[in-house]
């Protein structure tokens, strides 16, 4: 079973499957780019992925985002 993201994460994911760049996404939602990365690795760590196309594409599996 995979861990539960939380809110912030999966907002992070959901604007990444946008394709918003980490910049695009901090300036969004008003946080620091190291901020985002830093979500970025957690997702990644509760997803048991690598890539930022394998979260989405896990997560669109698991229905966290459309």
């Amino acid at each position: 079973m995979v861990e539960p993201l939380t809110p912030r994460e999966l907002e992070v994911l959901r604007l990444s499957a946008q394709g918003l760049s980490n910049r695009e996404i901090g300036e969004r939602l008003f946080l620091a780019l190291d901020t985002v990365k830093g979500h970025n690795r957690r997702i990644y760590g509760k997803l048991q992925v690598k890539r930022r196309t394998e979260a989405i594409a896990l997560a669109r599996k698991l229905g966290f985002i459309e």
